[in-house]
């Protein structure tokens, strides 16, 4: 049944008619799957070439020498990697939108909220004084593309976070860079031969 699967009711029509076809669903994949019981625990590893290596025994290791432990730190650190960096893109896209629109390029958009845009421009540091709307949202957007690359230092748009959370990312040392830079990392650093 369907009933259980969502509250929106255009989903529940499609659902029911996908059932009623017998169209397969993530939501009837996912009820006839039996997870693997070893990928399941983590204690799989395809992140290099001389695998897959399946670890089951106690005691048993990689290929590369990776513990279960390892593989199955290195499998969710990847998995958050590969989460944020969808996510991200959708910051990207705004952002590439928004300079789409500043540049003429993107006419079914437009800048509504312009104390919005002084404000980010502010936090970004874009001077506004005397300028379009338009010359603004262009280096507003240019230097958000910016923080996605960041290579080291600070996110500007750390400075949002709450102060208390931001003095203990900085004291721990692990205030983000950008992310597409700590993606890449964590990509390196879960590979063969690296942490």
């Amino acid at each position: 049944m369907t009933n259980d699967k969502t509250i929106d009711p255009t989903i529940k029509t499609m659902l029911e008619f996908a059932e009623a076809e017998g169209i397969s669903t993530a939501f009837s994949r996912a009820a006839a799957m039996k997870p693997c019981p070893i990928g399941s625990k983590g204690a799989c590893c395809s992140n290099c070439s001389m695998g897959p290596c399946r670890l089951v025994k106690e005691g048993q290791t990689g290929i590369c020498g990776a513990t279960k432990e390892t593989v199955a730190a290195r499998n969710f650190a990847r998995m958050i990697a590969a989460g944020a960096a969808a996510h991200s893109d959708h910051g990207r896209g705004m952002a590439l939108t928004l300079l789409a629109a500043a540049e003429g390029e993107a006419p079914d958009y437009e800048i509504r909220d312009v104390n919005k845009l002084l404000e980010v421009a502010g936090m970004l540091g874009v001077d506004t004084q005397g300028r379009e709307t338009l010359e603004i949202a262009k280096e507003v957007a240019e230097k958000s593309l910016a923080e996605f690359g960041r290579q080291t230092g600070e996110l500007v748009y750390l400075q949002r976070a709450p102060k208390k959370r931001q003095e203990i990312w900085r004291k721990l040392g692990i205030a983000p860079r950008g992310i597409d830079r700590e993606v890449v990392d964590i990509m390196h650093r879960t590979h063969v031969g690296n942490d």
